[in-house]
């Protein structure tokens, strides 16, 4: 069974600009991988007839099915429909049954149509409709050159709502494909060129259908492990066997899998031993608390926290010791240990944890320079500090910094449970 291989385009200016993010390429992309089609690239084009047409050239040259979004408006800078029927070599003409949906949402909505929204009812004559009734945009299928088209509006929910009537089960019924199977393990705390020597072996030994990829970001890097073939449960199962013994390699570094995140994995933890959690923080100015509540049922095991960016609040609100701050320093590690002891026993929590450094873009100095940052984590049984040494960056800082804590955190809890 050969590849099917699509191109997905985005149309839009406000896309180039930044103006809006491009989430409908990564949403088509994940579906289209779930029925079996390997997505060979995707591109972004202005309103522009010229970029358009080559754009098309270029999909049609290596795809067998592309996927375009945008520009399908009523207005003179929508001229994707245009653009498509001369690619084409075709004409618009007017559908009747879109005219009748564009009048029938005018008519629920209690609004007036006009000659720009009739308009929309002209499509290539070869397509297909693809209706949308949740808009007056309509979808297309076109076929061409034994390659398939199809041309959807770029608002997210009406285009999803078109791919999954009728989109996706059509392309599904028209190519014959391989099962893709992907299984995603997130690490913490190690880098990928750490990661790659420790499962050489392993990676060496994979058969030739399974792939891995290294897919890094701050912090943390994913490992994803994909599988095509013919058979969907061999494949499932292979996968997933290749993947516990990835596991076994860097167990110490794997805190979830697919979409879950390390404040997920951490509250999980806080349930499974009911233990309880309070966060004392400087450098990160809250963000530790807000990734913690964002967890759906935190109230169970996050009792709350201080911000403490202050010396003085750290001495009033927390108990820091005056003279541990005037000797030691805020950004120290006898400061950070007080922190995370301080905060637990405030709160009367299990674990306390807590965050100070010097985050930036100022504030540094030749002994502590920016990036300098200690995180802890205490109990009953003890504390723990770790320093690290960060970017010159402030935002990086502050997202490496949580992630940092937490997995400290995630560690602690592993350890107590062993």
């Amino acid at each position: 069974m050969e590849d099917v291989f699509a191109e997905i385009i985005t149309i839009g200016d406000e896309i180039l600009y930044g103006q809006i993010t491009d989430t409908n390429s990564q949403w088509i992309g994940k579906e289209l991988g779930k029925i079996g089609f390997r997505i060979i690239r995707k591109v972004s084009v202005g309103d522009k007839r010229e970029e358009i047409i080559s754009a098309l050239e270029q999909a049609e040259a290596r795809a067998s099915v592309i996927i375009m979004t945008g520009g399908l408006g009523p207005t003179k800078d929508d001229i994707t429909k245009k653009t498509i029927a001369d690619y084409v070599g075709d004409e618009l003409v007017l559908n009747q049954e879109v005219l009748e949906n564009i009048k029938h949402i005018f008519k629920v909505r209690n609004r007036e149509m006009n000659d720009l929204n009739r308009s929309q009812a002209y499509i290539p004559s070869r397509a297909q409709v693809l209706m949308n009734t949740l808009g007056t945009a309509p979808g297309m299928w076109i076929e061409h050159n034994n390659k398939i088209l199809v041309s959807l509006p770029g608002v997210p929910h009406e285009m999803k709502k078109i791919m999954n009537e009728t989109a996706l089960p059509q392309l599904s019924t028209a190519f014959p494909t391989p099962y893709i199977h992907h299984v995603m393990i997130k690490t913490i705390g190690i880098g990928e060129s750490r990661i790659a020597p420790m499962i050489e072996g392993w990676e060496n030994n994979l058969p030739p259908y399974i792939k891995l990829a290294y897919l890094p970001r701050l912090g943390q890097v994913r490992l994803r492990l994909t599988g095509v073939g013919p058979d969907k449960e061999s494949i499932v199962s292979q996968v997933e066997e290749q993947a516990k013994a990835l596991v076994k390699i860097i167990e110490k570094y794997v805190y979830a899998y697919d979409n879950e995140e390390v404040e997920s994995t951490v509250g999980k933890l806080l349930l499974q031993k009911k233990h309880t959690l309070a966060t004392a923080e400087s450098c990160t100015g809250g963000r530790v608390a807000d990734k913690i509540t964002d967890i759906a049922g935190c109230s169970t095991y996050y009792l709350g926290g201080i911000v403490a960016y202050s010396n003085q609040v750290k001495i009033d609100q927390l108990g820091v010791d005056k003279e541990t701050i005037e000797r030691y320093g805020a950004v120290s590690e006898q400061t950070a240990k007080e922190m995370a002891e301080k905060v637990r026993l405030k709160y009367g929590a299990d674990y306390g944890i807590s965050t100070t450094g010097v985050a930036g873009p100022g504030g540094g100095t030749a002994e502590k320079p920016v990036g300098t940052v200690y995180i802890a984590v205490a109990d009953e049984k003890g504390t723990e500090v770790k320093k690290l040494n960060l970017s010159e960056d402030r935002q990086v800082n502050i997202r490496l910094t949580y992630s940092a804590v937490l997995d400290l955190l995630r560690m602690r809890l592993l350890e107590q449970a062993s």
